[in-house]
């Protein structure tokens, strides 16, 4: 059984982990930027996971201009192989209710512009079918049925740019596509994810029901915030009931091998400084370096 190393990107506030050991926090520089904060090596109980801030502590960095890059390789760095990420997303679905979490399984992503690879300069393809690891994804429900956690194991996110909501025409477009959740991180997350050969599944935290409700009250920050509020607390009881359980996992994901068909350009056409670029990513499919 392979130990694991854990990192937790927190989202909307969860900035840090109030309560818990920090052992150590440093910056990192990648070949792809800064990332959004300082990583943090942390201990909760007697595991030690890698923490980082997806928008910087102060929410500094709004989904649009998060190097998410950054934050996927250097987490890939420290040698994080498996990522519980935390967000917040809108319910598109009256049975999907505010403070509640749902862990999905399927991504739609139509941002534009933001980086979603880290391969600009080789055509590499990897299979996202399956965008979201089955075995993390069963792991983090399991734990949060112990907790108590209204959960729902699977369900259609879909990720726009932001740093606007929806409108209501495009909020009811969306509901005919058949999604669950509308949010503006995970899809881009899981894509880089897959690609770095990490393990990658995200605790969507329901702050609201988008627009679409018009009998509702419009869609507010404060709203938000006091449901985020909720959902955190209750986040925090999963990961820290999936830790060890994670750990434990004796099933196996394909992940880890992601990148082994999906190289496409042929090695010896990729410059030596593109391959020493990548090497962290793609260094194990390449042929040895000759001097």
């Amino acid at each position: 059984m392979a130990i694991r190393r854990i990192g937790i990107m927190g989202g909307s506030g969860l900035y840090e982990l109030p309560g818990f050991e920090i052992l150590e926090e440093f910056d990192i520089d990648t070949p792809f930027g800064k990332p959004s904060d300082k990583f943090f090596r942390v201990k909760i109980e007697d595991t030690e996971v890698i923490f980082l801030s997806r928008h910087g502590r102060g929410h500094v960095y709004p989904a649009p201009f998060v190097n998410f890059r950054a934050n996927i390789y250097g987490m890939k760095e420290i040698g994080v192989d498996t990522l519980i990420s935390v967000n917040a997303v809108g319910s598109m679905k009256e049975e999907y209710h505010p403070a509640e979490i749902v862990i999905p399984d399927q991504f739609i992503d139509i941002t534009k512009g933001r980086k979603s690879t880290f391969f600009d300069d080789i055509a590499v393809h990897v299979e996202l079918a399956e965008p979201v690891c089955p075995v993390l994804r069963k792991t983090l429900y399991s734990a949060g049925k112990t907790t108590g956690a209204r959960i729902h194991n699977g369900g259609i996110s879909l990720c726009i740019d932001g740093p606007a909501f929806s409108t209501r025409a495009e909020s009811n477009l969306y509901r005919t596509w058949g999604v669950d959740v509308i949010g503006m991180t995970s899809a881009t997350e899981a894509k880089l994810a897959r690609e770095a050969e990490v393990c990658y599944a995200s605790l969507s935290i329901v702050t609201d029901y988008d627009v679409w409700k018009e009998a509702e009250d419009e869609v507010s920050v404060e709203v938000i915030l006091q449901n985020m509020q909720v959902g955190v607390e209750k986040a925090k009881e999963i990961i820290f009931a999936a830790i060890p359980r994670v750990e434990e996992a004796e099933e196996t994901c394909t992940c880890r091998e992601a990148l082994s068909n999906a190289i496409v350009t042929d090695p010896s056409l990729i410059p030596i400084e593109t391959q020493r670029k990548l090497s962290l990513l793609i260094g194990k499919y390449m042929p040895p370096e000759v001097d």
